[in-house]
């Protein structure tokens, strides 16, 4: 058993892991009680360095994504990773932490067999963390994933930020999963589109006609892109941005030097507005408030992100809509040519990317009320209706003991596990912390948590500098966090605030932690 002595034991720290390494191995030091633990440096998800995070209440938090794992074994404890971390023994002799360099083997339980039949409808973001979370808690039985798109779900959220900009292709989004991890774990993917949920038979009747009867469901079908409701809005060059074809549509519309509206001042909106600029395409927006997310940021960080923008040459419009769009005939068909706002006005643009927010994907659902904007409302384990859950975008779930639908990728993730845990009996609920992050020329935005107001926001740093964070709070209890370049304490902090936290302590917190 070949042994590399890495650090010494004085080296270590209780708030974050000690990244070491010998021959080609990168490994991370973890303190566990008087024990040191050894994992994988690097995170699962989409490789960060996971020495940059936090440790906190006994998680190791990545500081990019905020995936949370055990410091005790690294099992997986929150998304979007998938997978636990590797492992590697350790032996500490005289105060010198020593390493294996073989991982450490992964136990698998033989498990019984399970009659059972679980469905999930929709393989995004929410579905294959949910079929993931089931196989990964001993789940045996029948699973089913039903997903409208032929290929395995992949990161909706690099089409806005890195395939507008042509950093990544639209074929180079890697999958969640590969074909392959389906096929070991008996996990069946359906291509289909889903016409009817009856709840009360408990079936899934597909549109070719295919049935499946099922023990239990989790819904799991995510947000419609709106339409405009104009003339026009049918011609080729006016879309929404949801798939990979959406994003291939968007760029064969545009070239460096072409103009494109994009209407919405929505998180999508002006992602892809800044991926279209460093592609020197200019970008004109339509924007319903003259600060971005005020009521979200507040508006001292609104107006840095709008301030960013225009320095890189985007034209924001506000107060004004589009009235309809013109085409004109070239090569035989119709394209996009003008865009006539309700002054009056006329833009000549190539492309017009509307992103005025989506509407939850239900329509097939028979057997449970739905709410007004067309939602499932579930309580705190997701569950919407005898053996049904939903997750995602759809969920309208009870957040601080108040009703919220939040449309975050994390979020829905979180979600699928605790309906996939309660699929099986367990008695999970939702106690996590909300995320999201916006990336907008280069700069990354994190959020943590929900304001629906406050009464205090403290910044650290400067927001017009994209460097700060900053602590929105209601009476001196902090509801939300906004960073830029905080990874740290932002890591810690995405654990921490799972309980009240309140001003004076969350600013010790973010001192003692530092950057």
């Amino acid at each position: 058993m070949p042994l590399h002595r890495v650090a010494t034991l004085t080296e270590l720290h209780r708030d974050r892991g000690l990244q070491v390494e010998f021959g080609e191995t990168k490994a991370l030091l973890v303190l566990h009680g008087e024990e040191v633990r050894a994992f994988q440096a690097f995170c699962p998800h989409a490789g960060a360095p996971l020495a940059d995070g936090a440790i906190c209440n006994g998680h190791l938090i990545c500081p990019w994504h905020k995936a949370e794992f055990s410091i005790d074994d690294g099992h997986l404890c929150e998304p979007p990773a998938l997978d636990a971390l590797i492992r590697y023994p350790v032996q500490l002799i005289e105060g010198h932490v020593h390493v294996d360099d073989q991982p450490m083997a992964v136990h698998t339980p033989t498990l019984a067999e399970d009659s059972r039949r679980f469905v999930i409808i929709g393989a995004g973001a929410a579905g294959t963390a949910a079929a993931c979370a089931l196989r990964e808690k001993g789940f045996n039985g029948q699973l089913r994933l039903i997903d409208r798109e032929a290929a395995p779900g992949y990161d909706r959220t690099a089409l806005s930020k890195f395939v507008l900009s042509a950093e990544m292709k639209p074929d180079e989004i890697p999958a969640l999963r590969d074909e392959g991890f389906y096929l070991d774990n008996r996990i069946e993917r359906v291509h289909g589109e889903v016409m009817k949920l009856d709840v009360i038979n408990k079936r899934v009747t597909l549109a070719d006609g295919r049935r499946f009867d099922y023990d239990a469901a989790l819904v799991t079908t995510g947000g419609e892109p709106r339409a405009l409701p104009v003339e026009g809005a049918d011609l080729p060059q006016v879309l929404t941005l949801r798939s990979r074809d959406d994003a291939s549509r968007i760029l064969a519309a545009v070239h460096p030097g072409s103009h494109a509206l994009v209407v919405g001042d929505s998180f999508i909106g002006l992602e892809a507005a800044s991926a279209l600029r460093t592609q020197g395409v200019n970008v004109t927006i339509l924007a319903h408030h003259e600060v971005p997310f005020v009521r979200l940021l507040g508006e001292r960080i609104g107006k840095a992100l709008r301030a960013l923008h225009e320095q890189n040459g985007v034209l924001f419009r506000t107060h004004v809509d589009v009235s309809r769009f013109e085409g004109v005939e070239r090569d035989g068909q119709q394209v996009l040519q003008t865009a006539v706002l309700s002054n009056g006005e006329r833009l000549q643009v190539d492309l017009a990317l509307v992103g005025v927010g989506v509407s939850p994907v239900t329509h097939f659902i028979d057997g449970l009320q739905l709410e007004e904007d067309g939602s499932l409302p579930v309580d705190d384990g997701m569950r919407a209706g005898k053996d049904v859950w939903a997750a995602g975008d759809i969920a309208t779930f009870p957040l601080n003991h108040q009703p919220q639908r939040i449309e975050h990728w994390r979020l829905a993730q979180q979600q699928a596990r605790i309906a996939a845990g309660n699929m099986l009996g367990e008695d999970r609920h939702y106690t996590d912390v909300p995320y999201f992050w916006t990336y907008h020329f280069e700069k990354r935005l994190d959020y943590l948590g929900h304001a629906e107001d406050w009464d205090d926001i403290v910044y650290l740093g400067e927001a017009e500098r994209f460097d700060f964070l900053a602590l929105f709070c209601k009476q001196n209890v902090v509801a939300a966090v906004v960073s830029c370049g905080r990874e740290r304490p932002m890591a810690m902090l995405a654990e921490r605030m799972k309980q009240p936290l309140f001003k004076d302590e969350a600013q010790m917190l973010i001192n003692q932690i530092g950057d």
